[in-house]
């Protein structure tokens, strides 16, 4: 029950940072050297400038098509990975011990838990595989020899600790309830004619001590 509980608490962080992630347009940072008033964050939907007044004025991205191949494939895995957490979430929470949904089939609560612990680590993937992806082309760009040093380069944004932590979350807390399902099991009652065996040595001993009995009468 404690694996349970803790896995379903992982796993709901988990969603909900990945969620967060997905939509807050703090993936990348820059800051301008010829404005340093001026902070430039970029996410998947948009890009927002925050000034020293604390104005922050934000403008979604153009086509879709016209956004970078790890921008494009980041915004399709993230919204798979909300979609996967949500379901993950709702599985196991229909397989756990506490719930009175299918109590008299086991078998089908081990199997919700086990699915929604599999689903959960597949969030967990569909949320890392991105955020290191952009993370890994922002190391690239910045360490670019080609590109005059003067030009701003682009950072790690706040959304991609908080994507890290999201994946680590969820695939956690999915291994938690699939493992926590392996080791449900039901107690199997004894047999009736276990139960009935001392009652049944009784009467087998009653029925050899009787032509005895007789005998010393006889």
């Amino acid at each position: 029950a404690k694996a349970q509980g803790g896995g379903m608490l992982l796993a709901l962080l988990g969603w909900i940072s990945s969620c967060v992630t997905t939509f807050v347009p703090l993936w990348k940072n820059l800051n301008l050297d010829l404005n340093e008033l001026e902070v430039w964050n970029m996410g998947l939907w948009q890009v927002c400038i925050t000034q020293e007044e604390g104005v922050v004025e934000c403008q979604a991205h153009g086509s879709f098509l016209a956004l970078p191949p790890e921008l494009r494939i980041s915004r399709l895995l993230m919204c798979l990975s909300n979609g996967l957490g949500l379901l993950g979430c709702l599985l196991a929470a229909l397989g756990l011990e506490g719930w009175r949904t299918c109590e008299d089939k086991p078998g089908r609560k081990r199997q919700l838990l086990l699915g929604g612990g599999v689903t959960l680590g597949m969030a967990g993937i569909t949320t890392l595989v991105p955020v290191s992806w952009v993370a890994y082309n922002t190391v690239l760009d910045f360490w670019d020899e080609t590109v005059p040093d003067i030009v701003p380069r682009w950072e790690f944004g706040e959304a991609t600790f908080l994507g890290w932590f999201a994946g680590a979350f969820l695939a956690a807390g999915g291994l938690l309830l699939a493992c926590s399902a392996r080791s449900t099991t039901t107690p199997t009652p004894l047999a009736p004619a276990c139960r009935r065996a001392p009652a049944a040595r009784g009467l087998a001993g009653g029925h050899h001590l009787h032509p005895k009995n007789a005998d010393l009468v006889i």
